[in-house]
């Protein structure tokens, strides 16, 4: 039975993981980072400064929706916008989800390069 340790492959494997925990809620970002800050690599922080941006532009979403649903007359407009924004989202999660999984450096459409651009002083 051949058990090379290969430390660039649990490097590897451990930049995955952190870039696929930093996709799971919240509270997934932040034991991410935790494990980051102990294992420093560029697919990991790529991951977490793009989950970063996904989750403030939820809570934008999130924090208008509450605000503006209980106005009258365009409720109806609100919830059917928020329902849009929130599957595109979705959408744009999954898509950095599977780069994550794939452990690709691969921006999200629409805001993975703005979340390196704006998040730079996260390393």
């Amino acid at each position: 039975m051949n058990t090379t340790n290969n430390p660039q492959q649990a490097n590897n494997s451990d930049s995955k993981n952190i870039a696929i925990i930093s996709y799971l809620t919240p509270i997934g970002w932040i034991i991410a980072y935790a494990m980051y800050s102990s294992n420093k690599s560029s697919l990991a922080i790529y991951h977490l400064r793009q989950t970063l941006l996904l989750m403030i532009v939820a809570l934008g979403i999130y924090a208008i929706q509450t605000t503006l649903l209980f106005v009258p007359h365009i409720g109806w407009m609100v919830t059917i916008l928020s329902m849009v924004l929130n599957l595109s989202l979705l959408v744009l999660w999954v898509i950095g989800l599977i780069a994550a999984v794939n452990g690709e450096e691969k921006p999200i459409p629409l805001v993975g390069e703005k979340a390196q651009q704006l998040f730079i002083k996260i390393n």
